[in-house]
């Protein structure tokens, strides 16, 4: 007979166990996402809309870079939806708050960790594939791109998955901060505005010294810096911070914002889970019935 596992091994047994959980759910969940009607509506509309405009931009030079319209707006797009990514996951969140699954996740053992992982597995997937219908496409309609440079490719895989992981727990921590679904409005507000000193849409370099220092603590600036370091020509670095990529600071920025979400997360989604009983759920779902008739 084999001998019991010891007390230090126990607790590292179970996250392994509430990962490979999570792992399944995650994977399950992104599937349904394909085959629902109205999920794969929202997955094809935003791409296509997006290649509509970059179609417009394709000949237009910005300035005396000649680098087109389109080919400077690609990185942004695609950072700006990974970004969106938080909204997505506050969303969730907030939504299955109110009907009662966080509830029943708290009751199973390991469960808020299973299930933040879930979630962050079945975000990020849609997340990618909503990225890979718009740049398969983009590819061949807007010239410019450096995507033919050896490592593009894996600077872009490298630069997403960091990404994702960095901001998924922070929407995930902004949903569980709002009570109802309809305070999504305010959940927005923040991530709007790192968005908007990020440098995805012009470079962050025109922007005061302080307000530079201030994206620069946010993942959605490396998150973009890192989108336009692998797609755009190296002469483009010239209006970045310092005329460089900075990749070593890009992974260890997004490295250490995945790790503290991926601890502070669960952390926070167990006290709010705490909060929760069956009649603060069915009293929700009251209120909400309430509304429709």
């Amino acid at each position: 007979m084999s001998a019991p596992p010891s007390r230090a091994a126990r607790p590292a047994r179970a996250t392994g166990t509430a990962l490979r959980a999570g792992c399944g759910r995650g994977a399950i969940e992104l599937r349904q996402s394909f085959t629902n009607g109205g999920d794969l509506v929202s997955h094809l509309l935003w791409p296509v809309l997006m290649l509509i405009t970059l179609f417009f931009l394709r000949e237009r030079e910005f300035g005396s870079s000649g680098l087109a319209l389109g080919t400077l707006a690609l990185p942004g797009i695609l950072g700006m939806n990974a970004a969106m990514g938080m909204v997505s996951m506050s969303q969730i969140l907030t939504a299955e708050r109110e009907d009662g699954t966080l509830l029943r996740a708290r009751a199973t053992p390991n469960g808020m960790r299973s299930y933040l992982t879930g979630k962050v597995i079945a975000v990020a997937g849609g997340l990618v594939a909503d990225l890979a219908i718009l740049l398969v496409p983009a590819m061949f309609l807007i010239d410019g791109l450096a995507a033919a440079r050896p490592g593009a490719w894996l600077t872009l895989a490298w630069v997403l998955v960091l990404g994702l992981v960095a901001t998924l727990p922070i929407g995930a921590v902004l949903g569980s901060l709002f009570p109802s679904a309809r305070s999504q409005g305010l959940i927005q507000l923040p991530v709007m505005g790192m968005i908007a000193i990020s440098g995805i849409f012009y470079p962050v370099t025109a922007l005061p010294g302080w307000l530079q220092a201030v994206a620069q603590v946010t993942p959605v600036y490396w998150l973009g810096l890192g989108m336009r370091s692998a797609l755009l020509p190296g002469t483009a670095a010239e209006v970045e911070i310092g005329d460089s990529w900075r990749h070593w600071e890009t992974a260890g920025v997004l490295g250490a914002w995945a790790v503290l979400g991926l601890l502070v997360a669960p952390v926070v989604l167990r006290r709010m889970a705490r909060r929760e009983s069956g009649s603060s759920v069915a009293e929700r779902r009251e209120r909400a019935l309430r509304r429709i008739g």
